[in-house]
């Protein structure tokens, strides 16, 4: 009963520090993306319910991020709480091992494991997809109208708008200038006004200009006169107030078909991971194929073949296997033509090696992102254990709770995790490593360590004190000097001897 309210208290001492920890990553993570697309979100006059739509989608994608670090840090802060209130210390003091105290958590944390492969499996790729669909629905989206003084404004198809002068508080603009270029002739219909208003219409489909006090001119296009008889005439129009509704397209936000970004590898399962994997390889066995097949059997036989004008004749009983034989045997015009031919066709072999070597390249690297992405529907899972196995036994041994010592601690070793997984990634897609050492490279590092703190807390090892390294310090020269005091005494009576002698 004692060990079950035991392990009751442990779980809500973890819990809740998880959830607080975990939102707050998501919220810097999304202050970050919202910082990085802020240039494609403002000014598009897009509603409220797309920017949530995006935000969430968002969101979820950055859970196999902010996941890991969560668990680090309220692995850190319980047990460090737990150690700073001396409630550690009390627990062992009653014959309770670290073990036993961690075992609900590792029960816990072997749950979200499974649940972090199944949500990277089958979650995340639907997340990836809507977020890049949405995400690029918006970057296509034309911005709102935004007409400044003094610039000219294209915003909209066909026209050029610019403005004089606005007052804010009356919304009136002055000094307006409209170019119409809807039949592809240039500024051959320009109107001006002295004031003006604009607007939208509320379902955004024209644009209606109000002017005041001006005129439009229109050049008039002139028949069957030659160039040095043309006269230019040109219709001037004054008006007192003209309303002009202007069509407005590409203003209403839209979305496109969401199968175009299926294919993506970031949108992929580990199934249909495996089936475009497979088929790539194929496709690159397949072209390596075909360019052997040009290489021994296209050029090599163009170029041993005699010239068709040639007045050589094979005899059925003249092999072809001896190409030395056949050259000597043709005259000095025919060999120049064969090797001339030799010749195009050796560089001919060559722009198509490195045409198909450069092909080839970017088929291995998308062949290795697929790979890369399939290891990474694991890789969650084990980063969140041995995140755990570092910080629940560093809590326990630093003893100190709260967002301070423990966010510095989880930050770095969040940072070493980040920067070696993306080092071992680019080695992996440029085929410098091979794909599973590139990917779990940075769990092969961090793993060690989880073990190696697991031990030093478990028999209670200081290793944060300075008094033990201090004192292993001046052990370790101690034995050193006990080593090097006889050979410094033997070469100090030796120089003595010798200045006696003097």
């Amino acid at each position: 009963m004692r060990i079950k309210k035991l392990h009751i208290f442990i779980l809500k001492s973890f819990i809740s520090p998880l959830f607080v920890t975990f939102f707050i990553v998501i919220f810097i993570l999304m202050m970050q993306f919202l910082w990085k697309y802020v240039d494609d979100l403002v000014g598009k006059g897009l509603g409220y319910d797309v920017l949530l739509e995006l935000l969430f989608f968002a969101s979820a994608t950055f859970v196999p991020l902010a996941l890991p670090l969560a668990l680090l840090l309220s692995a850190i802060m319980t047990f460090g709480n737990l150690g700073e209130n001396f409630e550690l210390t009390a627990l062992k003091a009653s014959g309770i091992s670290l073990w036993r105290i961690m075992y609900p958590l590792i029960l816990l944390i072997a749950a979200i494991s499974i649940a972090a492969f199944f949500y990277s499996n089958i979650s995340l790729p639907y997340f990836n997809w809507k977020f890049r669909a949405l995400l690029f629905d918006i970057q296509q989206q034309r911005p709102e109208l935004q007409i400044k003084e003094g610039v000219y404004y294209n915003g909209i198809q066909g026209y050029v708008i610019k403005i004089g002068d606005k007052d804010v508080r009356t919304n009136q603009l002055k000094n307006i200038k409209i170019y119409d270029h809807t039949q592809n002739d240039g500024n051959t219909s320009v109107t001006t006004a002295d004031s003006g208003y604009i607007k939208i219409t509320p379902d955004k489909r024209f644009l209606v200009l109000t002017l005041l006090h001006g005129q439009s001119y229109v050049d008039m296009p002139e028949k069957n006169r030659s160039e040095q008889d043309r006269k230019y005439p040109f219709r001037r129009d004054k008006f007192s107030k003209q309303e002009v509704n202007i069509p407005l397209e590409g203003f209403n936000f839209q979305r496109t078909e969401e199968a175009l970004f299926r294919n993506n590898f970031q949108m992929m399962n580990l199934k249909q991971l495996n089936q475009a994997v497979d088929s790539m390889n194929n496709e690159i066995k397949a072209d390596a194929n075909m360019l052997k097949s040009n290489m021994m059997y296209g050029h090599l036989t163009s170029s041993l073949s005699p010239p068709k004008d040639t007045s050589f004749k094979l005899d059925s009983t003249i092999k072809f296997n001896n190409v030395r034989f056949i050259y000597y045997l043709l005259d000095k015009n025919e060999r120049k033509a064969i090797i001339n031919q030799a010749l195009a066709d050796a560089r001919n072999a060559k722009n198509n090696i490195n045409s198909e070597t450069e092909v080839r390249r970017n088929k291995m690297i998308r062949l290795r992102k697929h790979e890369i992405e399939w290891h990474k529907k694991f890789t969650l899972s084990l980063a969140c254990i041995i995140f755990f196995f570092i910080g629940a036994p560093l809590g326990a041994i630093i003893r100190r709770g709260g967002l301070g010592l423990p966010l510095v601690i989880s930050v770095v070793f969040f940072i070493i995790y980040y920067i070696v997984s993306l080092t071992g990634e680019k080695m992996a897609r440029e085929s410098l490593w091979p794909v599973w050492q590139g990917v779990w490279f940075s769990s092969l590092i961090l793993m060690p360590i989880g073990i190696f703190l697991t031990i030093k807390a478990t028999n209670d090892s200081g290793i944060f004190k300075v008094e033990v390294y201090q004192n292993t310090i001046i052990k370790f020269f101690k034995q050193v000097w006990s080593y090097l005091k006889p050979l410094y005494i033997s070469i100090s009576n030796v120089l003595s001897k010798k200045t006696d002698n003097r």
